[in-house]
């Protein structure tokens, strides 16, 4: 019998979740108790329901998830959780971690993750919680959990209780009084199970192999050794028949192999210069815990998240699980360009404008009113989870390659000549002084909320632009009527055009600043982005002086 022992403690400042979880550098995440006090307050602040609660428990794969894992297991036994879905090895990517909860209506979970960001001793790792509809904690959890950390004075743990994460099975402990089942899952089953209940996996897979009449459609998947992997061998190789040169970077590595694990044209080129040099009609790339995702055609052509969701969204008749479902509304972040929006009014949808983060989709999702879902920063999903999810929106696509018999190209190309084009692009300045990005934001916002400054216009070459709306964004949730203020500073233009710059909430370290430029073409959609939008731009970081504030000349990674 393991016996609970009380552990002092004394707060850190700083263990604040942002967009989505804790994200720290490793070296942080191993002072003395720093990770004990998180998983404690975690717990606590689900006091009300942890007694006799299921958690589930998985990560990317990154440097330090088994560790924790051990943490979570033994602070877990010692609050009286009653019984523990832990992924193989710690491996579960964060959508399969959603569908394990939903799917066995579990309390919720604890994520080891800090997604896109790289991995290894010396970069990032970090925790969040999703709750019991499988998405991550709302405000009002985060911030409870938040100032729990900055008053704990001890954690409970049974230091003796060994259990081991390697093998498949179920394994039960005696903690003092009470029962602690340890359940190590197949990180794949449960998710590959599910995705086989939403896609006509036989008609992916005739698409892949070809027939007499048509050619196999080449394809090239990489998990830049993230943890979707295992999901990408069992999903493309066993049940998809593709073979093993249609898949790269699948093993799960805990620096990512010394990659960014990021799926956009940056950290992704490898793919990209791949698909461009041969023969592929496909390319898809997921980040370190596979709820990212990037699209590209033959010869590399890209495809934004927000085209990849207008284009799903008006084609979700391709896909069985929509078919028996249907199809309610459609949402996209703030940031995101609004080719879906187009979409929703020719369809007679509604839609939903969110700020950044997949927990603001929960709610719409829960009540009944959201299908679709996505964000510019390389995110899809759909009522299926409350995550967005990388492998499902490729099987998304592939459905809709296969219900249309067009390539990713010319599907792209008929939404524009039907819809008209949103050109659409992100500039990131990744580890900025944060002091300055601070600034550069407060002054901003002095700027655009000034009187007059809404109808004012601002030239750049032979484009001139009036301003229509200026504002930091607020949202009130429609379900639960909770508001979240400063979103993002927006300046809305007269013809559509859109700035928008936010901080992120995703980095473990300094400042990321990302600047959004949005603007509508009705007719002329076959330009080159960066082209078309170069005025908007270059008026974007004249109004904000962003390279006086970051001292960059230009931006980290383009998208």
């Amino acid at each position: 019998m393991s016996k609970v022992v009380i552990v002092d403690t004394n707060p850190y400042e700083g263990q604040k979740p942002g967009t989505s979880g804790l994200r720290k550098k490793v070296k942080v995440f191993l002072q003395e108790n720093y990770t004990e006090n998180f998983i404690q307050s975690i717990l606590d602040a689900n006091k009300e329901a942890i007694e006799g609660s299921t958690l589930v428990v998985g990560g990317d794969g990154r440097y330090l998830v088994k560790e924790v894992v051990e943490k979570i297991i033994k602070i877990s036994a010692a609050n009286g959780v009653a019984k523990l879905l832990v992924g193989q090895d710690g491996i579960l990517s964060t959508p399969a971690v959603s569908c394990i909860i939903r799917k066995y209506k579990t309390l919720g979970g604890i994520v080891l993750t800090a997604s896109h960001n790289p991995g290894g001793i010396n970069n990032d790792f970090g925790i969040k919680f999703n709750c019991s509809n499988g998405g991550p904690a709302p405000d009002h959890m985060t911030n409870d959990i938040y100032k729990l950390t900055t008053e704990i004075k001890w954690y409970k743990i049974v230091p003796d209780l060994n259990c081991s994460i390697d093998k498949i099975g179920v394994q039960t402990f005696k903690v003092e009084d009470r029962e602690f089942t340890v359940e190590i899952v197949d990180s794949v089953n449960d998710y590959v199970t599910y995705m086989k209940e939403i896609f006509d996996f036989p008609k992916i897979k005739e698409l892949i192999q070809g027939t007499e009449q048509r050619k196999p459609f080449n394809v090239l998947i990489d998990s830049m050794n993230g943890v979707t992997g295992p999901y990408v061998r069992r999903i493309f190789l066993d049940e998809l028949g593709a073979s093993e040169k249609n898949v790269r970077r699948i093993v799960p590595l805990d620096d990512f192999g010394g990659a960014h694990p990021d799926p956009n044209l940056t950290y992704a080129a490898d793919l990209v210069n791949t698909v461009k040099g041969g023969d592929y009609d496909f390319g898809a790339a997921f980040d370190g815990d596979g709820d990212r995702n990037m699209i590209i055609g033959r010869g590399a052509f890209f495809v934004t998240p927000s085209d990849s969701l207008a284009v799903l969204a008006n084609n979700l008749d391709s896909i069985p699980y929509f078919k028996r479902t249907g199809v309610r509304g459609y949402a996209r972040s703030m940031p995101t360009a609004a080719a879906v929006d187009r979409v929703a009014v020719a369809n007679g949808k509604e839609m939903f404008e969110v700020p950044t983060g997949w927990k603001y989709f929960g709610n719409l999702m829960d009540a009944g009113r959201l299908s679709l879902c996505g964000e510019e920063s390389f995110g899809t999903g759909s009522d299926h989870v409350r995550e967005k999810d990388g492998l499902w929106a490729a099987l998304a696509w592939l459905s809709v390659i296969a219900a249309t018999g067009k390539s990713v190209e010319d599907i792209l190309k008929a939404h524009w000549a039907q819809f008209g084009r949103n050109y659409f692009t992100r500039y990131d300045y990744e580890e900025c002084a944060s002091d300055p990005c601070n600034e550069m934001m407060t002054e901003l916002e002095k700027t655009i909320t000034e009187p007059g400054f809404v109808g004012s216009s601002h030239a750049s070459g032979d484009k001139t632009y009036i301003v229509k709306v200026a504002d930091n964004f607020s949202y009130m949730d429609p379900i639960d009527k909770s508001v979240a203020m400063k979103q993002g500073l927006r300046i809305i233009f007269e013809d559509g055009s859109r700035i928008v710059m936010r901080l992120s909430g995703t980095g473990s370290s300094g400042a990321t600043v990302r600047l959004y430029i949005d603007s509508y073409e009705a007719s002329n959609v076959l330009g080159d982005a960066q082209v078309m939008l170069k005025p908007l731009i270059d008026v974007a970081l004249k109004i904000s002086k962003l390279p006086s504030y970051t001292g960059r000349d230009a931006p980290t990674v383009i998208t």
